[in-house]
């Protein structure tokens, strides 16, 4: 909070509800899974906390489980889509198991190793760095509908991390992330969070 009483505007990162893939641990990247009965459950749960904010702007990741969470939480008719918010390009990768794919390549990580046919780590944080440039101007809290990993990523560069330093940011489906500044510094208000009113 300011001296005056005005509260900084906010940037509230929401993370799709579950998907099949996501509850087996499987890479979801550019493969379009719906949510599952639970996932929409999770959607539907985000309403009256995210109802309780003003947006300016709500932005969502083309991918329809994105959408449907968007949808359910009640801020579809608002929505624009973007691009940039699509999750991480996981290549030949999409569809595989961590484990499944180190059979192969002892000690991969999706944040050091190779993604054939996919994206790397600073592509998709020159994604992040697009979308944030845009963020920095908008007028009024918004929110993002988006992805685990890009959401990851997208945490690292606000604070000026380079994007494989989204490694250090755990976050579950249907979570929510707050991002915003202390005076003029990036910070982290708050992160992987279940859904709760709004202060």
């Amino acid at each position: 909070m300011s001296g005056t009483g005005e509260r900084a505007r906010r940037i509230v990162l929401v993370r799709h509800g579950e998907t099949e893939w996501s509850r087996d641990g499987l890479h979801t990247g550019r493969s379009d899974i719906p949510l599952t009965d639970r996932g929409r459950r999770q959607g539907e749960a985000l309403r009256p906390c995210l109802q309780a904010w003003s947006f300016g702007r709500v932005l969502t990741s083309p991918m329809q489980r994105a959408m449907q969470t968007c949808r359910l939480a009640g801020l579809a008719g608002q929505a624009e889509v973007r691009e940039d918010l699509a999750e991480w390009d996981y290549g030949e990768y999409d569809g595989k198991a961590t484990a499944e794919i180190r059979r192969n390549h002892p000690g991969w990580t999706v944040w050091t190793g190779d993604l054939p046919g996919g994206e790397t780590a600073e592509q998709v944080g020159a994604r992040a760095d697009r979308l944030i440039e845009e963020l920095r101007v908008a007028q009024g809290d918004v929110a993002l509908f988006g992805h685990g990993h890009f959401f990851r990523v997208l945490g690292a560069r606000w604070i000026g991390l380079p994007p494989d330093r989204g490694r250090s940011f755990a976050l579950d489906a249907a979570a929510i992330c707050v991002l915003g500044h202390e005076r003029e510094t990036p910070v982290l208000w708050s992160w992987n969070e279940q859904c709760r009113q709004k202060d």
